[in-house]
């Protein structure tokens, strides 16, 4: 009898007797004003818009006036309106039935599958861990994508960014990570996203084998700007549920760019001043709180793979700049190498793991070294190589460099469907970094 009432005596226990009303004042964009009710920062209000209930954040104070953002659309709000205060800012409901489950911005579901079951709950706007709580990393984790296990190696509790302009693979490079790493469980965000690639996201990059140890997340382009930043914090609530039950989490997040306009908006609606680019301080303020609550903790581990848009390639855009001093290291897509079909486009020689010295050993170490070394000394000579400039046998550096290009292709172009086992690629690696076989020793 207990087990039956659970979730209605939870339920009983969230809910205030006293309701704090007030009246909406003014509209001006997607900033809306009331007279009360008496409120904090950050608490969620619901606007009886006539016959509609439309749920609103405050997200300032001015005087007796409430200063409101809505998670929908403002049409409908006229003066008057009754607001009422909810007494609790969003809270995110989790349990073990959000496996293979798509949520919207606050965490309810997007799938029709019913109702999340449970009665927990989680607040979106989390703290990050105290830093000195935070085991070091030290144990690899696998994405089954070969350029970055095997030269970018990533650990447990990691996080990276992957920086690319549009168009460049950075949706279908989290797919095949997805689908293919050895984590416990993928929360997948889709931040901002168009309509069509969400669905195309699920059935698609994702697929069943994919979807069936992931949550998903979705707040689309066409959402309000508070829907699509709150959908970012909802999407690390959940994954810190599923690292608190001792998993291993992959939070795999697109985009952090979306994020940080839909931060802009709000608070240049709210009357911040501009500042690089048009970002608002609060833009700078806002990056370190989400980024920081993934990572390692006494339990278990989140490993944040975020992609961030680079407007025209530019790596030092606002936000990429903003970013890439947070994560753990960055993996940088090329539209050089996209356009010669060279997928995943990693640029290896630009992209960086900050712990992969850590977490790879001392053999994979020297090996990922080695082809950087070739990569490096063939960009260096590509030139001269092109129109013919180059005479075998001049530079032996060269000559290995030009020796070990075709393996060292084959090794980072990999198809999305064809996972690759750890093991797989830490042989394929040694293999390429052994030197060339000269001509006379072939003999």
């Amino acid at each position: 009898m207990e087990t039956i009432f659970a979730k209605y005596r939870k339920t009983a226990e969230r809910v205030d007797p006293i309701k704090c009303v007030g009246r909406i004042s003014k509209v001006q964009g997607i900033l809306v004003e009331s007279r009360g009710p008496q409120a904090t920062v950050g608490e969620l209000c619901r606007i009886m818009a006539g016959r509609t209930v439309i749920l609103a954040e405050v997200v300032g104070l001015r005087d007796q006036f409430v200063q409101l953002m809505v998670y929908g659309e403002t049409r409908g709000i006229e003066i008057g309106d009754r607001v009422i205060a909810s007494g609790s800012p969003l809270e995110v409901p989790v349990s073990g039935e959000l496996l293979g489950r798509v949520l919207d911005y606050t965490g309810r579901p997007l799938d029709g599958k019913g109702e999340i079951g449970g009665g927990l709950y989680y607040p979106a706007m989390a703290k990050p861990q105290d830093p000195l709580s935070r085991p070091q990393v030290t144990e690899r984790i696998v994405t089954g994508v070969r350029a970055i296990d095997g030269l970018l190696a990533v650990g447990r509790g990691q996080r990276m960014g992957i920086f690319a302009g549009s168009g460049v693979g950075k949706s279908t490079l989290l797919g095949m990570i997805a689908r293919n790493t050895n984590a416990d469980v993928n929360v997948v965000a889709l931040i901002g996203e168009r309509g069509r690639e969400a669905n195309e996201f699920i059935e698609n990059v994702l697929g069943p084998q994919g979807l069936a140890h992931s949550v998903v997340i979705i707040s689309t382009s066409d959402s309000p700007p508070l829907a699509r930043l709150r959908g970012a914090y909802t999407a690390t609530a959940v994954a810190e549920y599923f690292r608190d039950q001792g998993m291993d989490v992959m939070l795999l997040f697109d985009s952090v760019t979306r994020v940080a306009r839909a931060q802009r908006e709000i608070g240049l609606a709210g009357g911040e001043p501009p500042a690089t680019r048009g970002y608002p301080p609060s833009m700078s303020e806002s990056m370190p709180k989400l980024l920081e609550r993934s990572g390692t903790s006494a339990k278990g581990t989140i490993t944040g793979f975020y992609t961030i848009l680079v407007e025209a390639d530019d790596m030092d855009d606002p936000v990429a700049d903003t970013v890439r001093g947070i994560l753990d290291g960055h993996i940088f897509l090329s539209r050089e190498l996209a356009q010669a079909n060279h997928y995943p486009a990693i640029d290896v020689l630009q992209s960086i793991s900050r712990k992969a010295d850590v977490v790879a050993g001392k053999e994979n170490s020297r090996a990922a070294g080695i082809i950087r070394r070739h990569l490096a000394v063939y960009g260096e000579a590509e030139d001269l190589i092109n129109v013919g400039a180059y005479h075998t046998g001049s530079n032996p550096d060269i000559d290995a460099a030009i020796a070990k290009r075709p393996s060292i292709r084959d090794f980072l172009i990999q198809d999305t469907e064809e996972p690759c086992p750890l093991e797989e690629t830490l042989q394929r690696l040694a293999e390429i970094a052994e030197p060339p076989v000269s001509g006379s020793e072939a003999s």
